[in-house]
């Protein structure tokens, strides 16, 4: 990512030599205030994701009154877009040129207007627009590259904040902390704002209006409109975290600071985007991390995208839905200080174990859906998604 610019967030970065102490001057010291605006600048794209997979599925099936297929389609297509908004965001970023503010900072200022308009409208039930799923499905898809398009300069740009290993590694664990502190409060401004949408008085109204031979999701016309007001709770709860991008934005720009790439002079020439990737597809331990990375991402979307609405629809845990998520969270965010612990006195191989207690929490969920597992259940699987959220990294 250094001598190469560029090329992917999870590309590994040429082996160049390290510039020695004694050429690393005060400027290559990083305060803990420019940390923080560091961490900070990516935290709402977090909270942003952490809503999303959490409760767009269960919006667009109760409030949007979108049919389970459909809802499906758009999910599938939405996040595919996004994957393949990842290689063409590398490369329109290592073909543009440097400008006073630095490579990647005008990406991330150019991005975060359109972030905040395609995610607020993504939470927007159009009453004039007929073709209500092709509404939602390009405003998915418009977020998911979007939200590409601004991780991949973020994540890069700590490469660009210092020659010293040591802050960049600093600034590293400033934003994984910070961006586990946005998924919390993503969720949590989106539980608190949008539970009573999903209530079990809400839920038993639904079928008792239903015909017995129509699906509880199924033709639209044959399920009651929502209240404007449930509608008006999810407005509220994409207005408020997209006015966490604002914030992100304003610390990115008050308090990083873009330099220029220490490595770039002592490259003898720069390496072509796909000849980088190349490079890396030859190397087999990180074909085999990026293999397992892409795995472990998929097993845990897929449960956050489906725990909601397992919880409200196949179980008698509609009121319990607001604070299992919660816990989910809140044991994520306390879990990674001790994966942390535990990687650096045992290993980074016997700690990938903990990854697996997930399976264990949603089989046991799966199969006895009362309130005292889902709660143990929600608990163990946050442990675990604390392990896929620092390991591979």
């Amino acid at each position: 990512m250094a001598g190469a610019r560029i090329s992917g967030t999870l590309l590994p970065e040429p082996r160049l030599e390290e510039p020695c102490d004694e050429q690393l001057s005060n400027e290559d010291k990083l305060s803990v205030c420019s940390k923080l605006c560091y961490g900070i600048g990516g935290a709402p794209n977090q909270a942003a994701s952490s809503a999303t997979s959490f409760f767009l599925q269960i919006f667009l099936l109760d409030i949007a009154m979108i049919t389970p297929f459909h809802t499906s389609l758009m999910l599938f297509i939405g996040k595919t877009w996004g994957a393949a908004a990842d290689p063409v965001a590398s490369y329109l970023i290592n073909k543009s040129k440097r400008t006073k503010i630095g490579l990647l900072m005008p990406w991330l200022l150019g991005t975060t207007p359109f972030l905040i308009v395609s995610y607020f409208f993504l939470w927007y039930c159009p009453s004039v627009i007929e073709a209500k799923d092709v509404w939602y499905m390009a405003f998915f898809c418009l977020f998911q590259a979007l939200s590409t398009l601004f991780h991949v300069p973020y994540t890069a740009l700590v490469m660009f904040l210092s020659a010293d290993q040591k802050e960049r590694d600093s600034a590293t664990a400033y934003r994984m902390g910070f961006e586990g502190l946005g998924t919390l409060v993503g969720a949590t401004l989106q539980v608190s704002m949008v539970s009573d949408a999903h209530s079990s008085d809400h839920c038993n109204n639904t079928v008792d209006n239903m015909d017995s031979s129509t699906n509880l999701y199924g033709n639209s016309s044959s399920v009651p409109d929502m209240s404007e007001a449930n509608k008006t709770l999810y407005m509220i709860a994409g207005g408020t975290v997209s006015v966490l991008y604002i914030i992100g934005i304003i610390a990115l720009c008050a308090g990083v600071r873009e330099k220029v790439d220490p490595y770039a002079l002592k490259s003898d020439q720069q390496i072509p985007f796909l000849k980088g990737h190349k490079l890396a597809l030859m190397c087999g331990p990180y074909v085999k991390l990026a293999a397992s990375f892409l795995l472990i991402s998929t097993a845990v979307q897929v449960v956050q995208n489906n725990f909601v609405l397992f919880c409200s629809a196949a179980t008698n845990l509609h009121n319990h839905i607001d604070y299992l998520v919660l816990i989910v969270l809140i044991s994520a965010a306390l879990s990674v200080p001790c994966w942390q612990w535990f990687l650096n006195k045992f290993g980074k191989k016997t700690t990938a174990g903990g990854i697996s207690l997930m399976i264990p929490a949603s089989t046991m969920l799966v199969f006895f859906p009362e309130p005292a597992v889902a709660y143990l259940s929600a608990g163990v699987s946050g442990i675990s998604i604390a392990a896929t959220l620092l390991l591979p990294w």
